[in-house]
């Protein structure tokens, strides 16, 4: 699979005295990419492996944070017909439940095809539109934005850990 976006370190890198939009989209990218870089290399087997008490997997990472891209981006910021935001501890337990068929590949496809989604659709906003919350009230586009950049990020950590236990492979690139 041959990543279409700049390299995201670059880009991170470049972003240090953009702006506040440019910044916060180039932060979440970066974890996004590094997401994916943890699947790099290993098979379907390796990444549904249980390494730890919980049922957290490598795979079940990507597959419950291509949940998340959709449920705050597409069904919260933009929703459309059908779209409904998920807010139940049986939907976020069930957003790491891997399907038999669910590989490494296909994961990854749609992880990037729901990560591109989520671009187009938080582009049409400013940093300062506001949206209801069904739990939190009102969140605003610039909220949302750093909310992901904590999730993605603080999952992509569980990521290497669970990388460092199937193979050695350790370290952010």
């Amino acid at each position: 699979m041959v990543e279409s976006r700049p390299d995201p370190v670059a880009v991170a890198m470049m972003s240090t005295t953009a702006d506040e939009r440019a910044v916060l989209d180039s932060f979440l990218d970066f974890h996004r990419a590094m997401l994916l870089r943890k699947l790099r290399g290993i098979s379907d087997v390796e990444a549904a492996r249980r390494l730890v008490p919980s049922a957290t997997t490598l795979a079940g990472l990507v597959k419950h944070l291509t949940v998340v891209e959709r449920n705050w981006f597409q069904c919260l910021l933009a929703p459309g017909p059908g779209d409904v935001y998920l807010t139940s501890e049986e939907d976020a337990t069930a957003s790491f439940t891997l399907a038999e068929d669910d590989t490494v590949e296909w994961l990854s496809a749609a992880y990037e095809a729901e990560c591109a989604r989520s671009r187009e659709v938080a582009a049409r906003f400013d940093l300062d539109h506001v949206v209801p919350h069904p739990q939190l009230g009102e969140v605003s586009v610039r909220w949302i934005l750093v909310h992901l950049i904590e999730e993605t990020a603080r999952h992509v950590g569980h990521a290497d850990i669970l990388r460092e236990l199937t193979d050695g492979s350790t370290g952010a690139i």
